[in-house]
């Protein structure tokens, strides 16, 4: 016979067949429908892209798990009476989830491991879009990637099996070697020796040299980036450019595509997103603060001439852009000269030089720009003396220039501008200023390691052992679980990146007068007496900043004659020692 338990409510009793609801049915599904779509978001975006950048993905995983757990404590525990309780808590579990998210995105978007293209962002249009490039990809079959011409067409896959399929894929590793090695160009050329060719990339602004391969082979990888670049594949001869797009996945990459030919045979030149390359705030150029100050006092002066000075792939360009973006293209004229346009500068009116087409020589469409009366104009190459002479001739009281020459340091741009010239006071008269830079290779932040200089070694490179207590050095490894392994990062290569170092003087009256005597030992004297670092000095005052080494300093300013090539940096020497990550 069944017992009944009777409980007293104060106004009578039930019996537990009177069932009480302590909570409503719907709350404990509302509470929990959040964590669904930020878990999604976790898992499948922000761990995929902690793992792709290789960011502490473990230290992010344990973070977002206290937060869910922080969220939904906060969420029950609201100290209020009533409904209002339930939905005070369920929004700021809402706004703690919300915070998590932005503020990995914050974050991560400031580590230099995350280009800037790769940025996250609330932008859903991109998710939409990277769907539908997963859609396409199918559709192409078995490749790894979607090729995009010009005009936006999509490249076919051809069928599996045939010959024409097997060059598709050997024309996508191609590129995708050039990709995952973050190479800026990739040069597909002549070796000189038995009939073959092979890929070099430029990474960090170091050439690494691949595996050749026999021409006939060679030629079929050009045939085929030349049609998705609509080219024409029969002429061998002819320089053709074009902008293509290539996809895996949601990474778009677009790469300019130059194909040209010589006595050597044909060569075909890939450069990665070469308006990225160019585009570079000035506060990030790398100019000290006392070199910023001159730089400043010259675009305020906007008079006479500035040279801009650098080895070829030394970021000669992204400085004349960087200085033509410090004057107001909307209330002055301000106009380039280019012979490849690498990037839109907003308000500029950026006149392109073509070679090969039929029409004026460069100098003639120098001294007609120069004709238009404009307030600042830059010439982003002085190939010769006919174009110098045009700059040379500008009403420095009114007109502001920029030359871009091939020089190593400040005092060879002046030399060799003097000699295009060919008349040493009016090369002098015009000249205002002259800024000179090398590019040199970041230590990878993530496996560099730390070591105390000898003072024999600081006395050398003239930096006082009284300050300086620690440099740093390539490393290449670290330690995963008490193991060496390659850092994956810079790839075992030790750096990863590449930063500016500059040379900058105004000149004035002084300046002039020696230059125009060709007294080039007096004017070393006088620019030392600035008190400006050279390039060499601002190189290891980022030596002591831990940017970069002193290893590195010494091969990019060494006599470019006597300079060995770096080692490549898949292949760097093994450190003495390994860096815990």
């Amino acid at each position: 016979m069944p017992h009944e338990v009777f409980f007293s409510t104060g106004t009578g009793f039930v019996t537990l067949a009177e069932a009480f609801i302590l909570v409503s049915p719907w709350k404990p599904i509302l509470l929990l429908v959040p964590f669904v779509p930020w878990a999604w978001v976790v898992s499948r975006v922000l761990d995929k892209h902690a793992a792709r950048f290789f960011l502490p993905r473990e230290g992010w995983n344990i973070a977002h798990l206290c937060v869910g757990l922080l969220a939904f404590i906060i969420a029950i525990s609201i100290p209020m009476e009533g409904e209002a309780a339930f939905w005070v808590g369920w929004g700021i579990m809402l706004l703690i989830l919300a915070l998590d998210i932005v503020v990995f995105a914050l974050v991560t978007n400031k580590d230099e491991r995350v280009p800037e293209e790769h940025h996250l962002t609330l932008d859903f249009s991109r998710w939409t879009e990277a769907r539908a490039q997963k859609a396409a990809a199918k559709l192409q079959g078995q490749v790894q990637l979607v090729i995009k011409g010009p005009d936006k067409s999509l490249l076919p896959a051809p069928t599996a099996g045939t010959p024409e399929f097997d060059t598709r894929v050997a024309a996508e590793q191609l590129v995708l070697r050039t990709l995952t090695s973050r190479a800026t160009e990739a040069v597909l050329a002549a070796t000189g020796k038995d009939n073959t060719f092979a890929l070099s990339l430029l990474v960090d602004g170091v050439r690494i040299t691949d595996n050749p391969m026999p021409a006939a082979e060679a030629m079929k990888l050009m045939a085929l980036w030349k049609a998705a670049a609509k080219m024409d594949v029969a002429d061998m001869r002819k320089r053709q450019q074009a902008d293509i797009t290539v996809e895996r996945g949601d990474a778009k990459t677009k790469i300019r595509v130059t194909a040209t030919g010589s006595q050597a045979g044909p060569r075909l030149t890939f450069l990665i997103d070469p308006e990225q390359q160019v585009r570079r705030k000035f506060d990030a150029m790398g100019f000290l603060e006392q070199q910023v100050v001159e730089v400043k006092a010259m675009a305020e002066e906007s008079q006479g001439l500035v040279l801009l000075a650098g080895a070829p792939d030394s970021g000669r360009t992204t400085t004349l852009y960087a200085m033509m973006r410090l004057h107001d293209a909307y209330t002055r004229n301000v106009q380039t000269v280019e012979i490849d346009v690498q990037d839109l500068i907003e308000g500029v009116r950026q006149n392109k030089w073509d070679a090969q087409a039929e029409g004026p020589e460069l100098s003639t469409l120098v001294r007609s720009i120069l004709r238009r009366e404009p307030d600042v104009v830059g010439v982003a190459e002085v190939p010769d003396a006919a174009t110098a002479k045009e700059l040379a001739r500008i009403e420095p009281d009114r007109v502001r220039a920029y030359g871009c020459l091939r020089a190593e340091s400040a005092i060879q741009a002046i030399q060799l501008w003097v000699k295009l010239v060919g008349d040493p006071e009016q090369a002098s008269k015009v000249l205002r200023g002259v800024v000179a830079q090398k590019l040199m290779r970041k230590l990878c932040s993530n496996c560099r390691v730390a070591y105390q200089p000898g003072a024999d070694m600081l006395k050398k490179m003239g930096m006082p052992a009284d300050k300086v207590k620690q440099l740093f050095r390539k490393g290449g490894q670290v330690l995963i679980k008490n193991k060496p392994e390659i850092c994956p990062v810079c790839n075992g290569g030790g750096y990863f990146g590449q930063e500016a170092v500059f040379e900058v003087f105004r000149l004035g009256e002084a300046e002039r007068a020696m230059i125009k005597a060709a007294d080039w030992a007096a004017l070393k004297g006088e620019l030392r007496k600035k008190n400006l670092p050279m390039i060499q000095q601002a190189a290891l005052r980022k030596a002591v900043d831990g940017v970069t080494s002193v290893e590195e300093i010494m091969r990019v300013t060494a006599d470019p004659a006597q300079a060995k090539p770096a080692a490549p940096a898949a292949g760097a020497p093994k450190p003495p020692a390994a860096k815990t990550t």
